[in-house]
């Protein structure tokens, strides 16, 4: 599989990560590394909450990872490079929409970090140039708006088949790898994931715990990829009881997603 780590690399466990809460839902992570001193940051929905935490923190930005080009992920692109001097990194196919763009990437690439090694992983569908970046050794991946917990992305650009071949590349990183995604849509995708498999028990059991932490004003990422694929119903096409709720059977598993993904449009 692309990405696939190192076996002669021990896992990276020296990364320090803060969500950072932006605008009304969005969310932008830092990844910080002690040792160098590089910060990172996933996404950059908003400058003060950003600005801030580097702030509380005592990092200085170094580099700046945008998934795709819709302006509530690169808004405050700029601030934070003049105040900064961060290298901008993001979607080649999108170098005109992303402002103060240094470095475009593409499926496969690779950016260094900490001594770590971040691999690119193209994820089109919410918009064509959308991408991933997966810390294998650290089992992290950032998913922007492409995979949500419990949920996924509106297909903008692209079209089920290509929205379908990236989450089914996501859903096979290992199982122990946390998802950051870029928006707080955790409860009413499980509200909408009840309705087409209320049978699933690890589902229920998801919901009521996003339930208890945002009650108590507690993120509901980051969350595994194993947890997403016994409970996101956008990962588990080939669920029976999915299929039969869009009456969908003996079809291929796009087919059944872009049926789910069309119900959730209008939930």
């Amino acid at each position: 599989m692309k990405g696939a780590c190192d076996p002669t690399i021990e896992p990276q466990s020296k990364f320090d990560f803060r969500l950072v809460r932006c605008r009304t839902d969005n969310y932008a992570v830092l990844m910080h590394d002690p040792e160098s001193g590089a910060t990172a940051v996933v996404d950059t929905p908003e400058f003060g909450p950003i600005d801030e935490t580097l702030r509380q923190e005592g990092w200085k930005l170094t580099h700046i990872l945008n998934t795709h080009h819709h302006h509530d992920h690169v808004d405050a692109n700029e601030a934070l490079k003049e105040k900064y001097g961060a290298t901008v990194i993001g979607p080649e196919k999108n170098r005109g929409q992303i402002p103060g763009l240094d470095q475009g990437v593409k499926d496969g690439d690779k950016i260094s970090f900490g001594g770590e090694v971040i691999d690119v992983i193209a994820v089109p569908g919410h918009t064509l140039g959308h991408v991933a970046y997966y810390l294998c050794n650290a089992k992290v991946v950032f998913t922007g708006d492409t995979l949500f917990s419990l949920g996924c992305g509106r297909m903008f650009e692209g079209d089920a088949e290509m929205m379908w071949h990236s989450l089914d590349m996501l859903r096979h990183l290992p199982e122990d790898t946390l998802m950051y995604c870029g928006h707080e849509y955790t409860l009413n995708n499980g509200e909408f994931a009840l309705t087409v498999e209320p049978g699933n028990e690890a589902l229920q059991k998801r919901v009521e715990e996003v339930r208890e932490l945002l009650r108590q004003r507690k993120p509901t990422i980051p969350v595994s990829i194993g947890l997403e694929k016994r409970t996101n119903p956008f990962l588990r096409p080939e669920s029976p009881e999915i299929r039969e709720k869009v009456n969908m059977k003996g079809v291929e598993n796009w087919r059944v997603f872009g049926a789910l993904r069309a119900l959730k449009d209008q939930f």
